[in-house]
């Protein structure tokens, strides 16, 4: 009987790289709309800073993050500020 413990030593080691491939994937990016759905808490179609703060861990970089995305400078992030990659101009 001794393949018993060989076979439980294979499927525990092939378990074990199979858990360690999946948390080497890398993880999928959040969808940008969805991400936008989730802060506009009032549903009016853009973030206001009050939203785009609220449960953030450092409020003063938030701020900060919002500001550069606030092309228009309305006081409001729209789905086209929020999702652009770059800073406004």
């Amino acid at each position: 009987m001794k393949f018993i413990p060989s076979l439980l030593s294979a499927l525990v080691l092939s378990t074990g790289v199979a858990m360690a491939a999946d948390e080497a994937k890398p993880k999928a990016k959040a969808d940008p709309a969805e991400a936008f759905k989730k802060l506009d808490k009032d549903a009016d179609g853009s973030i206001s800073l009050e939203e785009f703060k609220a449960g953030q861990k450092d409020p003063a970089k938030a701020e900060e993050m919002f500001k550069k995305k606030d092309a228009n400078n309305d006081g409001k992030l729209s789905m086209e500020e929020f999702s652009a990659r770059g800073k406004k101009k």
